[in-house]
């Protein structure tokens, strides 16, 4: 069963990103205890393959995740970790 927080994610990329592909890894249980797990955010493995990412740099792939997922930031999610990439970087 998908977790509510993942689905969230993978709707807010899928719409703002069109990804060719996308795969969402819930970690938050290895966080427990974690000042940042307190609030109840998540700790999430992002790995998205998209178009939009073509000739953008790292820092410019991240804030466009960063930006699709703004309004659950620091509330559904306390950290991401981002593998994004072009269909012809996979």
């Amino acid at each position: 069963m998908t977790d509510s927080r993942t689905e969230m994610i993978q709707q807010r990329l899928a719409r703002e990103l069109s990804p060719v592909s996308i795969d969402i890894t819930d970690e938050s249980a290895k966080h427990a205890g974690h000042a940042g797990a307190a609030s109840g955010g998540g700790h999430f493995i992002v790995n998205i393959v998209a178009e939009a990412f073509r000739d953008k740099t790292l820092i410019q792939r991240h804030r466009q995740v960063y930006d699709a997922v703004d309004d659950i930031m620091h509330r559904e999610i306390h950290a991401l970790s981002i593998q994004a990439k072009t269909p012809d970087e996979v």
